[in-house]
């Protein structure tokens, strides 16, 4: 089981307290969104489950997070391990500047996987779970970057797909995509959530409502809701929720 479980998460940048005493379960095989006005933190939330704010000098977190029944706060946590497990598209796409083919070998290399018969299948295997094996398996040497944005897009899910994760975090994955891109990458998540958990941060309340099972809204950076999605956007249990869906604020 790929739960995720939140206890009692704390986060500080500095002085400024950015997670308050967040507590939650993220299913399984299940989407859920992140939802909630700008600076509220969402995104912080997010990147707590890969450890991406130790970029970051000034960050302290208290609590614990469960994946796998590891604590993975725990100063014992091997960072590369787990963002091997819990992969993250970005709201841009990133791919590098390389081939098609080496986008998706790239991770395989560093992660000491070595035989060029298993990055053939990897690759093509890779492409299918994206849906873009059948465009793209002619062009496997065309440079990454002259790819459509969604294309790109795609080839970075497919690039964490490659490595085998458990659980995929998109932050804003279609922030710059046109309406018929977009359309396509949520089905894509769809489809992908038969293997992943996946967890989406979006000011796109539509999208939440399309492709989600579940919903966390946030607020200044507490967890004020969390339920099942047509709980939260037919029968809201906080008037904050419902002020924020409805546009009163945010």
């Amino acid at each position: 089981m790929n739960d995720i479980i939140v206890e009692n998460l704390n986060l500080w940048y500095d002085k400024f307290h950015a997670l308050e005493n967040v507590s939650m379960k993220i299913n399984d095989k299940k989407i859920t969104a992140i939802i909630g006005p700008s600076g509220c933190g969402k995104s912080t939330l997010l990147r707590v489950f890969n450890r991406m704010n130790d970029l970051i000098e000034t960050v302290r977190m208290e609590g614990k997070i469960i994946i796998d029944d590891e604590n993975i706060l725990s100063p014992e946590t091997d960072l590369v391990a787990l963002r091997k497990k819990v992969g993250m598209v970005f709201q841009r796409p990133n791919p590098f500047p390389l081939s098609v083919y080496k986008n998706i070998t790239f991770g395989l290399e560093i992660h000491g996987i070595n035989s060029e018969d298993s990055f053939d299948n990897i690759v093509e295997n890779s492409l299918k779970s994206v849906l873009l094996w059948d465009d793209l398996k002619d062009k496997l040497k065309k440079s990454a970057l002259e790819l459509s944005l969604e294309q790109q897009q795609r080839l970075c899910i497919a690039r964490l797909v490659a490595v085998k994760p458990e659980i995929l975090l998109m932050d804003e994955p279609c922030s710059a995509l046109d309406p018929v891109s977009t359309a396509r990458i949520e089905e894509l998540m769809i489809e992908l959530k038969k293997n992943y958990s996946i967890v989406i941060v979006t000011h796109n309340m539509q999208q939440a409502a399309r492709v989600s099972d579940f919903t966390a809204f946030m607020y200044l950076g507490e967890l004020i809701e969390y339920n099942d999605t047509n709980n939260i956007f037919t029968r809201p249990e906080k008037k904050q929720t419902e002020d924020y869906l409805t546009g009163r604020y945010g």
